[in-house]
């Protein structure tokens, strides 16, 4: 049965006995088949003798929207089962008292990766992300730690923070878990209108179209992101548009003058008010 512990003193006692190695896949909840492929993900990297657990939060410092946070899918008792029915061995579920002091002053703040793509559109929220991962790994002092792709700014944000502050966890990318439309896994799909879910696979279709374009050989970033832009309003509802569209290199993360290394392009789009992200990787043919 899968122990919950609600403040750092119950967790950290949990965890003084609980088997090695420690697997911890953070989440802010409303679980979906991604979430449990990155709990299928830690059992198998530490074994049916190693402990998997799951820390459920929804963290109020990362949401730049106030309406986004107050409106942010709680479906904790289902997300319960489904983790008691992965063989999920631990659950710790703060609430945000339990993380933050009334007088907290330090955050963790990133400086060059945060500059363009939802850094840019979301000021604070990734200081937000990499405070509470930071207080989870000191708190539960995992091995290591599952993150989804789809998330992939975040997921450079989080290796960089591990290698920049000498932090003690292996991180683990888990590829994006998709529809089979092809629209990527997220817990704000569900509050997604029929219309617009019935839409919103137009945002993969537009990056994939846009990177098939790598056959050709073509370099400029220019030609993908008017291709993507192209397939992305081409007969867009209303009520859709675009935060962001960059083409970026996949490691520094920052704008490209040209295609010669592998490059990610990547938009962030509303279907008012609920926005969603994805992701698409160019990689260069060497001739």
């Amino acid at each position: 049965m899968i122990r919950r512990c609600h403040d750092v003193s119950s967790v950290r006692e949990a965890l003084s006995t609980a088997p090695c190695p420690l697997a911890l896949v953070p989440t802010m909840g409303a679980l979906h088949e991604g979430h449990l492929a990155l709990l299928r993900a830690a059992r198998e990297k530490v074994g049916p003798g190693g402990t998997v657990a799951i820390s459920i939060f929804v963290n109020p410092i990362q949401f730049d929207r106030p309406e986004d946070l107050l409106n942010y899918p709680k479906t904790l008792e289902n997300d319960l089962a489904a983790c008691e029915a992965e063989g999920v061995d631990l659950a710790f579920i703060p609430n945000a008292d339990e993380l933050y002091l009334p007088d907290r002053s330090i955050l963790v703040t990133e400086s060059l990766l945060t500059k363009h793509l939802c850094g840019a559109t979301r000021p604070g929220h990734f200081d937000g992300v990499l405070t509470v991962v930071l207080k989870l790994f000191n708190i539960l002092q995992p091995d290591c730690a599952i993150f989804g792709k789809k998330d992939f700014q975040q997921l450079a944000l989080i290796n960089r923070m591990v290698r920049d502050l000498d932090v003690p966890v292996e991180i683990i990318g888990h590829p994006t878990i998709r529809e089979p439309d092809g629209l990527a896994l997220s817990s704000r799909n569900r509050k997604l209108t029929p219309e617009h879910r019935a839409d919103a696979p137009r945002i993969q279709r537009a990056l994939s179209a846009a990177r098939d374009l790598v056959q050709t050989g073509e370099q400029s970033p220019a030609v993908y992101l008017d291709a993507a832009k192209s397939h992305l309003l081409s007969d867009a509802l209303a009520d859709f548009s675009l935060d962001y569209l960059e083409l970026v290199d996949s490691v520094s993360l920052q704008p490209i003058a040209k295609l010669t290394a592998p490059a990610t392009l990547a938009t962030a789009c509303f279907y008012h008010p609920v926005r969603l992200i994805d992701h698409t990787e160019i990689v260069p043919i060497v001739s």
